[in-house]
């Protein structure tokens, strides 16, 4: 079980130890005082302690972890060797690995240190070129990582600290296996990072692969949402929420948005919805290209467009200052990605809004959210007074099962225009199991035993029961044999002559 970190009162970023270097990046940036995370996390790394270390996002994390990391790579003072990474930060999303290269670049604006990104959606020639000349710190997501080492554009022999952050996003994308191939080509002897927003079971029993006496660092409980975050519900019907969310961006304190669909195809639609409407939008999604991708974060960054509509894996990389509400348009299916989404605005230490858009079939998710963050989100009902009458604010919903939520498979029904009554017996469905066939043993024709008959050559031949190569018997015609209709030879000639 990882050692907990004894509280520390740290007031400023000198009384941490860190070298001038990353002192003068901090003053640069407007960084005073170091936040909880911060605070207990560097003096921890700085001893080379391998470190779990769990805070809400927008608590200062990837500063927690690479301030001490470029404190130790100019303590050393090395060179990379070609083809070699000194630190390794591995990232679940293409956005979250280029936020994090950022603030390598930032912290370390004064150190002169080589700072590369590999991620997917790109060309790979850029990559190996900066691979090749070696990095101090590469951030990369796994599957491009993988890619780059089986063709021996890095090595990962002489790597000495590596970070997994959102450790538990990177489970939930199936990232375990990837991240235990890259793992076994890791030294031994190694300094070893998680950090997490959260931190559901599962992720244990990876750290238990990976940490080695590792100190934990929690500076809040598992899963609760920021408390500078007005929370706020509303009901509404599945075919008004378009109208409703038109209806909140058009407030004059709402400035900056992120909107969360489910799919990536929501998003589209959601955004193609809202430029119609005259308020400018971008989707950000895994089906567009990286430089779509980074062309609309961009332009959100600047402010060029106030709203940017995203699915939960892309904006996982959203570390955008000034976002002042979340949206969300459809609710999570996994109730720990509510504390994520609406962890993208009240960052800094700025307050912020969530409001979420919930129809009757929803209603199971708004239970499981709030049982996640022990706290009953205030409500509005907007729906249609009809509605409300037999469909009151708390029934719960139907909660159709995933599969059916996304359009897979096909209820049972019977006819068109077909009623079954309550409590009758479902229709009998037709059997697809294959039925026997003539071959049911080795696929071979059965021998038959039929009396021969003569053809119009005089030649006796069996009863022809198989098909023309299709496995199938030939039906009996009920009107006899087939006359025999090819040419006659005379007696005695040969074919060919």
């Amino acid at each position: 079980m990882p050692a907990r970190a004894e509280s520390i009162i740290v007031t400023t970023f000198q009384d941490l130890g860190l070298v001038e270097t990353v002192l003068r990046a901090f003053q640069h940036e407007g960084y005073t005082s170091p936040t909880p995370i911060q605070a207990q996390s560097i003096p921890i790394l700085l001893q080379g302690r391998d470190l779990l270390g769990i805070a809400q996002t927008g608590t200062g994390k990837t500063a927690a972890f690479a301030a001490p990391i470029i404190h130790r790579l100019l303590e050393e003072n090395q060179r990379p060797l070609p083809k070699h990474v000194r630190a390794l930060v591995l990232a679940p999303t293409r956005e979250l690995a280029a936020q994090i290269a950022e603030s390598f670049r930032t912290y370390g604006r004064f150190a002169k240190l080589s700072v590369g990104v590999v991620v997917g959606g790109v060309s790979l020639g850029p990559q190996r070129e900066q691979l090749a000349r070696g990095l101090d710190v590469l951030v990369a997501t796994p599957g491009r990582l993988l890619d780059h080492m089986g063709t021996g554009s890095v090595k990962l022999d002489a790597t000495k600290i590596v970070v997994l952050d959102e450790a538990d996003h990177m489970l939930d994308l199936g990232f375990v296996v990837p991240i235990r191939r890259i793992i076994a080509k890791l030294p031994k002897v190694r300094q070893n990072l998680f950090f997490s927003a959260t931190m559901p079971s599962e992720i244990a029993t990876l750290a238990g692969e990976m940490l080695r006496d590792p100190v934990q660092v929690k500076v809040t409980p598992v899963a609760t949402t920021v408390e500078r975050i007005a929370q706020h519900i509303f009901h509404i019907e599945t075919s008004r929420k378009r109208e409703i969310l038109l209806e909140l961006l058009g407030r004059p304190e709402v400035k900056r948005t992120i909107v969360f669909t489910r799919t990536k195809r929501g998003a589209d639609r959601v955004a193609q919805y809202l430029e119609a409407g005259n308020q400018p939008a971008a989707a950000i999604h895994g089906n567009k290209s990286q430089n779509q991708r980074q062309k609309a974060l961009d332009a959100f960054k600047t402010g060029r467009i106030p709203t940017l509509v995203a699915t939960d894996i892309a904006a996982r990389g959203i570390d955008v200052d000034g976002v002042t509400h979340v949206v969300n348009f459809e609710l999570p299916d996994v109730p720990e990605s509510y504390v994520h989404r609406i962890g993208r605005t009240a960052r800094a230490g700025a307050d912020g809004a969530a409001f979420s858009l919930c129809d009757h079939e929803e209603r199971h998710l708004l239970r499981q959210i709030e049982k996640l963050i022990r706290l009953t989100i205030p409500a509005t009902d907007r729906r249609d007074p009809s509605i409300r009458a037999t469909q009151p604010a708390d029934a719960p919903g139907r909660g159709k099962p995933r599969q059916q939520q996304q359009g897979r498979g096909r209820p049972q029904q019977g006819r068109p225009g077909q009623v079954q009554a309550a409590g009758a017996a479902a229709p009998a469905q037709p059997s697809r199991r294959p039925q026997p066939g003539p071959h049911r043993q080795d696929d071979r024709p059965k021998q038959d035993n039929r009396p021969a008959r003569a053809n119009g050559n005089g030649h006796n031949q069996p009863q022809q029961t198989q098909g023309k190569g299709n496995g199938e018997p030939r039906r009996n015609n009920p009107a006899g044999p087939r006359p025999d209709r090819r040419p006659q030879r005379p007696a005695g000639q040969r074919a060919g002559v």
